[in-house]
């Protein structure tokens, strides 16, 4: 992992990379306007190659230039194969691959946190890592009374790395509006840096994990490990034992598959109806099948508060949407802060784009696949000015939303679920059984 860019001097000349290469690039168009190529296809390929140096440098930083990747994969999946690839082949080695730390530096972060005399804590304590992610490791241990724990540790120094990448990602508001007009980018970044600071609190994430554990404790469906004891900088949960989701997607009968996507779906709807939370990474590493079949839940740094459940606005729009009044869908999200008010949107271009995200949840059953997600990135894979993917925008409220539903869709396409998922919307999206006899499904708005 040395290869990876740490100090703050090389990560904010990395970013710094990214106007000059767009202003190279614009030159370079001009030039070819010159010569004689069309307006059109200068300025689409400009825009390629904005996107390939966009993607390539948020996937070689880890911290806030990734979380900015993450939260914007609806255009990452828009984007020609030749560049998204890449991008996404970078992040994947990142999450994978986070050099863990070495046992001093453990002990001296325990030290620092819980004090010198931390080890009384603990009958035993693994210095191996049992996990790793972007800020921070997890240790499996004893605590005093028995129990078996998890002691996650922040990397230190994580937060000023994440901070400052934010800081340098501010200047990315003028590539972000040439490539993607219909995109607001500096108050997408700001919500970001929220919620990214309130990732860094292990105390915030030991309070949004309790309530969760308090909820679903001796629950049907799910099991949540509570918290034991935790700091802005370790937290102690309890161990929580289970076949990861990934070796479910690896090698899971189709049995195990479809119940594991169908509940999987039921915590991410009903988690903000009872918990007014809603958790924001739901990636495999994240879940675990316990034995008993329920859903085991991890990880809860990113949460996206919901004191009244799902925005009521997501299951109206999405009963008018099936019920093909267009006009008043664009209205709705033109007030939701999806398309600007500058921009003029195609109806049945709009249409056609989230048609095939209402499928699920029409009929009684459906399946996911890895083929079905790639026929729907196929439909907005280019970034010609009449895409309607350029034109629509993400507000602050949904970026955790969106980046839920960008993934949930991904780990059951990985899982190829096939379940009543209709069911699920219809109990717990506001607004989208409110009128009787509805029988529509839903779509994801964003997640694409």
């Amino acid at each position: 992992m040395s290869d990876l860019p740490h100090r703050a001097m090389t990560r904010s000349a990395k970013l710094a990379t990214l106007p000059l290469g767009f202003a190279g690039r614009t030159a370079l168009g001009l030039g070819r306007r010159l010569g004689g190529a069309s307006a059109e296809r200068v300025a689409h390929e400009i825009q390629q190659r904005t996107a390939d140096q966009i993607f390539k440098v948020l996937g070689e930083l880890k911290g806030g230039a990734m979380k900015l990747g993450q939260a914007l994969s609806i255009f990452e999946a828009a984007l020609p194969p030749e560049i998204a690839g890449p991008y996404r082949a970078t992040l994947t080695r990142l999450q994978d691959a986070a050099p863990p730390l070495p046992a001093a530096t453990v002990h001296r972060v325990l030290a620092e946190q819980l004090g010198d005399d931390w080890r009384e804590n603990f009958t035993e304590f693994d210095d191996s890592p049992s996990a790793a992610a972007s800020i921070g490791q997890v240790h499996r241990a004893v605590w005093h009374d028995g129990r078996p724990v998890a002691v996650k540790i922040q990397y230190p120094g994580a937060g000023k790395a994440l901070i400052s990448d934010f800081n340098q990602l501010a200047r990315l508001g003028k590539l972000f509006s040439a490539m993607l007009p219909g995109l607001d980018i500096k108050p997408v970044l700001t919500e970001l840096k929220d919620r990214v600071a309130e990732e860094l609190d292990y105390l915030r994430e030991a309070e949004a994990q309790h309530a969760f554990a308090q909820e679903f404790r001796d629950d049907a469906d799910f099991h949540i490990p509570d918290v034991i004891a935790a700091n802005e900088q370790v937290l102690v949960t309890e161990w929580m034992t289970g076949t990861p989701l990934a070796k479910i997607i690896e090698s899971g009968t189709k049995a195990e598959r479809d119940l594991a996507g169908l509940r999987l779906v039921r915590f991410l709807f009903c988690s903000p109806s009872r918990v007014g939370m809603l958790h924001a990474d739901p990636h495999p590493g994240n879940f675990r099948v316990m034995e008993d079949g329920r859903l085991g839940v991890l990880d809860f740094g990113a949460v996206s508060r919901l004191p009244d459940g799902y925005p009521r606005a997501f299951g109206t729009l999405t009963r008018i949407f099936n019920q093909g009044d267009m006009d008043t869908v664009v209205q709705g999200l033109r007030e939701e802060g999806f398309i600007r008010p500058h921009i003029e949107v195609d109806a049945d271009a709009l249409r056609a784009f989230l048609a095939p995200y209402v499928e699920p949840t029409r009929v009684e059953e459906f399946t996911f696949s890895r083929e079905w997600l790639r026929e729907q990135a196929a439909t907005v894979a280019d970034l010609r000015p009449n895409n309607v993917v350029r034109q629509l925008n993400l507000p602050p409220s949904y970026v955790l939303i969106h980046r839920v539903h960008a993934a949930g869709v991904g780990v059951l396409c990985q899982l190829g679920a096939t379940a009543r998922f209709r069911d699920e919307v219809i109990r717990w999206v506001p607004g989208f059984a409110d009128e009787p006899g509805v029988s529509g499904g839903d779509v994801d708005l964003m997640a694409v």
